[in-house]
């Protein structure tokens, strides 16, 4: 008799499983960036390394779950919602690991020295991106009571609550990125070029966490409003 594959034995069970799974992953990847700034903060370069090794390595798992998702994902499989949608999801999830490995990368390859009134800014930016993160895992986390349901009804509603509150934390992410700029172009004049491009390229990156937990949410609420 034929094995069968350990995912597609998942999939028979709950096709949306391994979306949690992967997001879970996701959340513990963005989870680390905090880890990778009280770091380069502190100047300890042993534990900078040791967080990007750590991100690099939840990356990978998150990699390796989304191409088991994309081939496993059976076509003629009965779901309640198109396969197109939830690949789409997948993606978004996956690039929230994507650019918290970007991050780390960019960090270790260049030595970049943390202005002190840049600090608390950043560390509250950051903060606020990983509970953005946390808040779209919550959301995945509620696909399976959103099937049972029909995507109608009170567990529709308070999906829906709980997308508003992840709108509204991205919104006050992109305040703290405008207001993080600011400190840093009030001080370009005293930093080598090169530094202020990559600071304000690593502010960008920091915000797209939150930019794409966002759109976790913007994808699930088209299925909600189909």
């Amino acid at each position: 008799m034929q094995a069968i594959p350990p995912l597609s034995a998942l999939f028979a069970r709950s096709p949306f499983k391994p979306m949690r799974q992967h997001m879970a992953v996701v959340h513990d990847c963005v989870g680390l960036v905090p880890g990778l700034f009280d770091a380069l903060i502190d100047g300890d370069a042993a534990a900078l390394l040791a967080a990007r090794e750590a991100i690099d390595a939840k990356e990978s798992e998150a990699d390796a779950i989304k191409n088991d998702v994309r081939l496993h994902l059976p076509k003629s499989l009965f779901l309640p919602v198109d396969r197109r949608d939830l690949l789409a999801i997948l993606e978004v999830q996956d690039r929230i690991a994507d650019v918290s490995q970007d991050i780390a990368g960019l960090l270790t390859q260049r030595e970049l020295k943390v202005l002190e009134s840049m600090r608390e800014g950043l560390r509250e930016l950051v903060q606020r991106c990983v509970e953005a993160c946390g808040q779209a895992r919550a959301i995945i986390d509620e696909l399976d009571e959103l099937i049972e349901t029909g995507f109608r009804g009170p567990e529709a509603a308070r999906v829906e609550a709980m997308i508003a509150q992840l709108n509204q934390t991205e919104t006050e992410t992109d305040a703290l990125v405008t207001r993080l700029l600011q400190t840093l172009f009030q001080h370009e004049q005293t930093m080598d070029p090169v530094s202020v491009m990559l600071w304000y390229q690593l502010i960008q990156w920091i915000g797209n966490l939150a930019d794409n937990a966002e759109k976790v949410g913007e994808r699930l609420l088209l299925l909600i409003a189909r």
